[in-house]
């Protein structure tokens, strides 16, 4: 090889775009738009006043008993569905997974909590309305056939019960969802381990199952807290006015009549913000903690 010839290295690759981010744009774009802006909008809206300049008139606003009362209302709400829904849609889950129900069962099931988890707003509202409604179909039918009056029992569905029955709709079928692959999860070898030294039933899944599935059950109560807390349309076409919780309180001062302050109903919505968005660190913290066990 001649020495006077010089080698020189070879160029470095191209980069090419990759074509498959365009994909994703709509979707970037949809979380922009209806996601984040709105978001940020409501954050910085939290801390202004109504010519633009700062204040934190609108958060101390927060702490007037009329609407710590309203923020106590839909977070005993929230955990009463939320208790209710996780334990009623853990031994539904629990049934199907090791009760030895029969296989055909589990596929519609599933396909229906993934429907009714995301049924509520309007449709909703008005659903319970027409079945447990004072002029519902069940409320009608127990009166004629058996003479049981709900009303007169003290039953009302633009209640405290009636929207916390109202959440548990989509509440059961979202803790389906999220707890069959944790009991999917659990090891057959696990229950043969404990049963050959003697172990019953109850002290399987009390010393075993149990506290393998309780950070799963608990992140899970606090994603349906989270999820109960944030609805927001389904509380304000089902009660209106009648009943005194955050949605309802925002949605009279975001409205846009002169009695309404929508910076201060901005700051309602910044205080929601935070309680959901707690909800939602505790699940995930917890559910990673859950599948060290479980994979």
């Amino acid at each position: 090889m001649d020495p006077r010839v010089t080698e020189h290295p070879p160029p470095p690759p191209r980069r090419r775009l990759n074509l498959a981010w365009i994909g994703i744009l709509p979707f970037a774009a949809f979380v922009a738009l209806f996601l984040i802006a709105p978001t940020m909008k409501i954050v910085i809206g939290a801390f202004q006043r109504a010519d633009g300049s700062f204040t934190l008139e609108n958060i101390f606003g927060l702490f007037t008993p009329t609407i710590l009362s309203s923020y106590w209302v839909s977070i005993k709400i929230s955990l009463a569905s939320s208790a209710l829904g996780s334990l009623i849609g853990f031994l539904m889950a629990a049934a199907m997974v090791l009760g030895g129900l029969p296989r055909f069962i589990r596929s519609p099931l599933l396909t229906f909590s993934g429907v009714a988890s995301n049924f509520a707003g309007v449709p909703l509202a008005f659903a319970f309305l027409a079945t447990l409604g004072p002029l519902g179909l069940v409320t009608m039918w127990l009166r004629t056939e058996f003479g049981i009056n709900l009303r007169a029992m003290g039953f009302n569905i633009l209640s405290f019960w009636g929207l916390t029955i109202t959440y548990i709709f989509f509440q059961i079928p979202l803790m389906i969802l999220i707890i069959t692959p944790a009991l999917d999860g659990l090891k057959r070898e696990w229950r043969e381990a404990a049963q050959s030294l003697g172990a019953s039933a109850t002290q399987y899944w009390t010393q075993v199952a149990l506290p393998i599935l309780a950070p799963n059950i608990l992140g899970t109560f606090a994603l349906l807290f989270a999820n109960a807390f944030g609805a927001v349309a389904t509380a304000i076409a089902l009660t209106g006015s009648s009943l005194n919780i955050v949605p309802i309180m925002l949605f009279a001062q975001i409205r846009g009549d002169v009695l309404g302050n929508p910076h201060l109903g901005y700051a309602m919505a910044f205080g929601m913000i935070l309680v959901t968005a707690l909800a939602n660190v505790l699940y995930i913290v917890l559910r990673m903690r859950s599948e060290r066990w479980l994979k």
